[in-house]
């Protein structure tokens, strides 16, 4: 790979998300590079298992990262008239999303095929001689994504409308420019993408051992040697003999979470609530959280002691974590369960966490759950549902146990996510420097060496699909018609 360097000469790009940007390259916002206008089209309820591919508002934020190439959702012919056509080139952005921050996430359709997208998706289609995956890179690079979440509007659920976008500003070099950033990113986006997925492989392992280690400690005990009895329950199978079996009901009481009206926030004494994005596996956030106004009278049922376990009721069904006392008081939101050992001299909630996380994985809350298109674990559910207990000094070896078995597992799964992140920051402030001119990768991607895409396309019976030489053409026809 050749150098990469600074540009020799810049200039102020009148922008402030952008900085200085080399003196020869163009700066426009995107109205004027191409129309922008809305999508339309109906629910999840009209998709089939086959038919026309059809990107969704919500796939931009979960499926494709800059650029579009297989779809996960398609339609029949009929529901596809009732939808907006997409070209190849087009740039999609969703309309709506839950943060500010993420408002306007954003991806250019690969697609060769006649393609559909549905509603609060908003289309730019370029007007200008430009490369398609460049348009990519830029509409959705750092500077552009601080310009979008200025933009959006709302609070429950942010908005994006045209009129705002068209004023987003993105720099355009020279065409063979945008041909050398697109070869030089895309080469450095393949490596990249190559090394996450191994340390996700090398994660996902070690959660499959930490998992083993769990579900065999808390239904078979730490004795090899000790008979076996039928629990009658699936997700168990056979306990030792002088175990109990027991609904939760029988053991430890549940109190699920007050509703919360931070409108009405504003009286006597308020305390801080935990909500059930504060609580993943064993750890407890307690930062910068919000505050409720709970009268004294119902402080005792809607706080928390420490020991106390807390459940997630929805998404991630039966995560769990400890209470600890990290704060003095605070209070939890009706998203969550909390449960409190009826004896403390019978049970130990940490044996109950452990007993949680096998469930989880062995996905027997989802068997049992509502049918909603969010699953809930439901209180009647939780008490309802079984588990293992034995006696009290059992409980805390295998509790003792498992905190030493899993301590070094989680050491290692930590590690790796800290260097998938830190890849991750490190490929995104390379896009931006790269997109914003920072940096000349000219000379670098002459000198790439040519490679197959290993790129994986997106969606379902669209993977695996070779469709290369197909975009080839569409991206000659896209400048072509730019052209004239």
């Amino acid at each position: 790979m050749g150098a990469v360097r600074p540009y020799p000469a810049m200039k102020d790009s009148g922008a402030v998300w952008l900085g200085e940007v080399p003196e020869h390259w163009e700066v426009r916002p995107i109205r004027g590079v191409g129309r922008i206008f809305k999508g339309k089209g109906g629910s999840k309820a009209d998709e089939a298992p086959t038919g026309v591919p059809c990107v969704r508002y919500g796939d931009l934020y979960t499926r494709h990262e800059f650029f579009i190439r297989g779809t996960r959702a398609y339609l029949s012919e009929s529901e596809a008239a009732g939808y907006t056509v997409i070209r190849y080139g087009d740039v999609l952005f969703a309309a709506s999303g839950e943060t500010v921050e993420d408002i306007g996430k954003s991806a250019v359709n690969l697609l060769s095929k006649d393609s559909r997208c549905g509603g609060d998706v908003l289309v730019l289609r370029p007007k200008v001689r430009v490369v398609p995956e460049y348009l990519g890179y830029a509409a959705d690079a750092p500077s552009s994504r601080r310009q979008k979440a200025c933009m959006g509007r709302g609070f429950t659920v942010v908005h994006l409308y045209g009129g705002q976008l068209k004023a987003l500003v993105i720099p355009l070099p020279t065409i063979p420019e945008q041909v050398a950033i697109v070869r030089f990113l895309d080469h450095v986006h393949r490596r990249i993408r190559r090394y996450i997925r191994a340390k996700q492989e090398m994660i996902k392992l070690l959660e499959e051992q930490k998992q083993a280690i769990i579900h065999r400690a808390v239904t078979d005990g730490l004795d090899p040697d000790l008979p076996l009895k039928p629990s009658g329950v699936g997700w168990l199978g056979d306990v030792p003999e002088h175990w109990s079996v027991a609904s939760l009901r029988f053991r430890y009481e549940q109190c699920l979470g007050k509703m919360v009206d931070a409108k009405r926030a504003t009286r006597t004494r308020l305390l801080p609530y935990l909500r059930n994005v504060d609580v993943q596996w064993d750890q407890i956030n307690t930062d910068d959280l919000p505050r409720i106004d709970i009268g004294e009278q119902e402080q005792e049922r809607f706080t928390l002691r420490h020991g106390d376990l807390l459940v997630c009721e929805g998404r991630h069904l039966g995560r769990a974590a400890i209470w600890r006392g990290e704060l003095a008081v605070c209070a939890f939101q009706k998203a969550l369960h909390r449960l409190r050992a009826k004896d403390a001299r019978a049970d130990v909630p940490r044996f109950l966490y452990y007993c949680l996380f096998a469930v989880h994985y062995k996905d027997a809350f989802g068997a049992s759950s509502s049918d909603n298109s969010i699953p809930h674990l439901t209180g009647v559910m939780l008490r309802a549902f079984k588990f293992p207990f034995p006696p009290h000094s059992e409980q805390h070896a295998i509790a003792a146990y498992l905190d030493s078995s899993c301590a070094s597992i989680d050491r290692a799964t930590n590690g790796l996510a800290n260097e998938v992140v830190a890849m991750r920051e490190y490929r995104t402030r390379l896009i931006s420097d790269v997109v914003t001119g920072k940096l000349d990768v000219r000379e670098a991607a002459a000198n790439l060496p040519d490679e197959q895409d290993d790129l994986e396309l997106e969606g379902g019976a669209g993977a695996g699909v070779d469709d290369s030489s197909d975009q080839a053409d569409q991206h000659d026809t896209v400048l072509e018609e730019a052209d004239a």
